[in-house]
Parts: structure tokens; C-alpha cells; sequence
């Protein structure tokens, strides 16, 4: 995400290497860049224009140190103000209520459902939480069934009616059930139209007012740009939302929407959606957001997803393996599952200081681990436990059973015994020290 937008600010900020102070002159040659690629981007018109007014400000006023470089000197200025164009600091959710209500609102494609599913997953891992979903839509047959898939998944019921057609009803009888039987959070996934319209405005209104939530979450598509901020006006001029939720940043979007939306309806963006699986969910920073759109990267998002996906345990188990030199393709394939587990790839890399501009036209296959594993299970279970057996029939047989080559069954041995190497010689004492801590 913001490919385009962190190419284009890193062009702008080469006008000034070379020189050697700030000036009016240079400022604004850099500037009227920078403006030209926020309006690519997306970007509302009176957010870029005030953007780059507070930042030429900001960059005449300053004192440029012999040590610093006047784009670099540029480059924190507009970190800072891109860091507060975004909010600032990064905003909570409020889950005082007993049960806690979250009511999710938005347009029909925004991702309400997919998300209402990773919120409840996530706040049930994190927040020790017991959640209820509820399928309010009672227009699109498909998003009860799409919310029963999902809760089935993350193991978080649903309540629904099937004979009920009053959203408000629904939405009120579920609450009484969470109190019911114990369940201290309720997730209102309720219906969404192709456009604002008057009728869904009024309904999620009177559901508001029938269940009193603790937070009202606007979910909008990322790739809507500037039509986005747009409607995320007209809802939070009718609802009054609490955050904003911004689903598909792993698509090919310019970044406008979320670059304009904290100023515009002044409610700050509260988690981010990044990829289809339900783990792809994060809070929105807008301290690190800027760091990546300046090519930064985000190397403490990419540690906590790590710990997120850190399993002591196993941990442990792989340690007394390696202590014994006994690291298996069944260690191997655990390993892949954790990665995995942590999201999209070209995500992951673009995290990594350098990395994502690097391989900004690399296309990084979320299916890159497609061919390794189909390698490691078409072999028996005690080929997979000693890889020593691997002779050339057994290698023959493999490529056959996973479709690959011999070339790429031998490569993935080469690897694998390389790996074992080097984590053989990181053991010494130095493994333990490398494992995350757990918070």
C-alpha cells in the first residue's frame, strides 16, 4: 500500500540533496511535488493544500544543523505532520460496557462481516474477551451465513433470528442474551447498502438508540479513495461514530482515504484490515503508518505480529531438537505455518527498513510456500523425521507425488540443510537470547 505515494515524496525530497540550507525558493519547489503526489494519491484537496502550508512553515522556521542534511531535515518535518495528519496518537476501543457493544456500520462491500469476524478473533486472543457476533442484515441472505462460516473458524457463536425481519429487535434481544449467558462483548454486523440512503440511515440509528453501544465502528473500503471520506462524513453526521476502520490497504490503493479521513470527519482510524485471512487485522498506529509511507518500514508492528504468532511451548520443543541436531521437515513445516500465520508476505517485507521499496516491483506470491510444503508431505512420515534417508529413488518419487521437479526437490534439501546449519551454530547459549520475550 502507498507505493506510489512513498515514490513519489522520495522523489520530492531529492530537489532539496545537494543544497545546502533550507531556502523559500527550494521549500517550494519541493512542496509543489509533494502537494502533486498527496492529489495523485488521492488526497482531499483542502487537507494536501493545508498539509504542505504547515510544513513549508514549519521547514522556513527551522535551523538547519551541520550534521543534517536539508532533506533529511525535510523528511522529519513531514513525518511529523503526516504522524498528526492521521491522528496523532494512537486511538483505544472502549469496551467498558458490561456486556461492551460494538455496532459496525458502513456501505455493502466495505468488509463489515470479515471484519466484524477478525475483531471478535482478535479481541478474544487479546482482551480475554468472550464475544457474541450478530447478524443484523436481514436483507443480504448471504451475510448470516457468511458471519456462521466465520464464527465457526474463530470459535465465537452467533446469534441470529431467521424468522425476524426488524434489525433493531435483533439487535436488542442479543444484547439480553449476552447477558444471559455470560458473554461480555457483542459485535453488531449489521446491513449496508450499495449507496447512502435515507431508510439505512434511520434504521442503524434506531439501533443505536435501542442498544446504547460502547463503540460505533464506520468500516470503509480503502480503495473507494476520496469517495470513502465522503460518505464517512454523511454516516458520522447521523451517527456520531466513535473510529474509523479501513479494510483493504492490502489491495492497490493510493492511501487518500487514509490520509484525509482523520482531518475531514476529525475520528480517528482505529484498525486497519491488510488481507483476506482473519489474523489481518491491526491497530492503527499513525506514528508507524508514516514511517512506511516514507519507506521507513515498521519493524515494531513486525515484531509483535512475531509474538503474536510465538509459541513458548513449541519453542522450547524446537530448542531441545536443536540441542540434539535432530531439526526434522517437521519443524521445518511448523515454521512455515508460523509465518504464515503472521500475514500477507509482501506486508511483512514492506516492514523491513529498505526492503519495500526494494521490492516494490517484485510480485511476492502469498502462495511462495505452495511448493515446499506439497515437497515435505508427499514424503513418508519417517522420511520427513530423517531426512538422511532421502536418497535419489525416494527424491524421484517425491517430485513426482508433489508435482515439482527434481531440481526443486533437491534445492529444498540444499536449503534445509543449510538451515540446519546455521541454526545449529546459533545454539551455543545465543537461541534463547533470540527468542521474543513475551509481554
Amino acid at each position: 500500500m502507498f507505493d506510489n505515494l512513498s515514490e513519489r515524496l522520495d522523489r520530492s525530497f531529492k530537489i532539496l540533496k545537494g543544497e545546502g540550507k533550507i531556502t523559500e525558493i527550494n521549500v517550494a519547489e519541493t512542496l509543489k511535488d509533494v502537494r502533486k503526489a498527496l492529489l495523485d494519491a488521492d488526497v482531499n484537496y483542502k487537507v494536501a493544500k493545508t498539509f504542505t502550508d504547515t510544513v513549508k512553515e514549519k521547514a522556513l522556521g527551522q535551523h538547519v544543523l551541520t550534521a543534517v542534511k536539508p532533506s533529511q531535515l525535510m523528511v522529519k518535518i513531514v513525518h511529523d505532520e503526516l504522524t498528526q495528519l492521521m491522528g496523532g496518537e494512537t486511538a483505544g476501543i472502549n469496551l467498558t460496557g458490561n456486556p461492551a457493544v460494538i455496532l459496525m456500520s458502513g456501505l455493502q462491500g466495505s468488509g463489515k462481516t470479515t471484519f466484524s469476524g477478525k475483531l471478535a478473533k482478535m479481541l478474544k486472543a487479546k482482551k480475554n474477551r468472550k464475544p457474541l457476533l450478530v447478524a443484523a442484515d436481514v436483507y443480504r441472505p448471504a451475510a448470516i451465513e457468511q458471519l456462521r462460516i466465520l464464527s465457526e473458524q474463530i470459535g465465537v457463536p452467533v446469534y441470529s433470528e431467521a424468522d425476524c425481519k426488524d434489525p433493531v429487535a435483533i439487535a436488542r434481544n442479543a444484547v439480553k442474551e449476552a447477558k444471559a449467558k455470560g458473554y461480555d462483548l457483542v459485535i453488531i454486523d449489521t446491513a449496508g447498502r450499495l449507496a447512502v440512503d435515507e431508510q439505512m440511515m434511520n434504521e442503524i440509528a434506531a439501533i443505536k438508540a435501542a442498544v446504547q453501544p460502547d463503540e460505533i465502528l464506520f468500516v470503509v473500503d480503502a480503495m473507494t479513495g476520496q469517495d470513502a471520506v465522503n460518505t464517512a462524513k454523511e454516516f458520522n453526521d447521523r451517527l456520531d461514530f466513535n473510529g474509523v476502520v479501513l479494510t483493504k490497504l492490502d489491495g492497490d490503493t493510493r492511501g487518500g482515504a487514509a490520509l484525509s479521513i482523520r482531518t475531514v470527519v476529525n475520528k480517528p482510524i482505529k484498525f486497519i484490515g491488510t488481507g483476506e485471512k482473519l489474523e489481518a487485522i491491526d491497530q492503527f498506529h499513525p506514528s508507524r503508518m508514516a514511517d512506511r509511507i516514507l519507506g521507513m518500514g515498521d519493524i515494531v508492528s513486525l515484531v509483535e505480529r512475531a509474538q503474536e504468532q510465538y509459541d513458548e511451548e513449541e519453542a522450547k520443543r524446537i530448542q531441545k531438537k536443536i540441542a540434539k541436531d535432530q531439526f526434522d521437515f517437521n519443524d521445518f513445516l511448523s515454521q512455515i505455518a508460523q509465518i504464515k500465520r503472521m500475514g500477507n508476505l509482501k506486508d511483512l517485507a514492506s516492514m523491513i527498513p529498505g526492503v519495500g521499496k526494494a521490492m516494490k516491483d517484485i510480485d511476492i506470491d502469498d502462495n511462495a510456500f505452495k511448493n515446499i510444503e506439497a515437497i515435505i508431505h508427499s514424503m513418508t512420515p519417517k522420511e520427513r523425521s530423517n531426512p538422511a534417508l532421502l536418497n535419489g529413488s525416494r527424491r524421484t518419487r517425491i517430485a513426482k507425488g508433489s508435482g515439482t521437479s527434481i531440481q526443486d526437490v533437491n534445492r529444498l534439501l540444499k536449503q534445509f540443510d543449510q538451515t540446519r546449519k546455521m541454526i545449529k551454530m546459533m545454539a551455543g547459549g545465543k537461541m534463547g537470547k533470540m527468542m521474543p520475550k513475551r509481554r
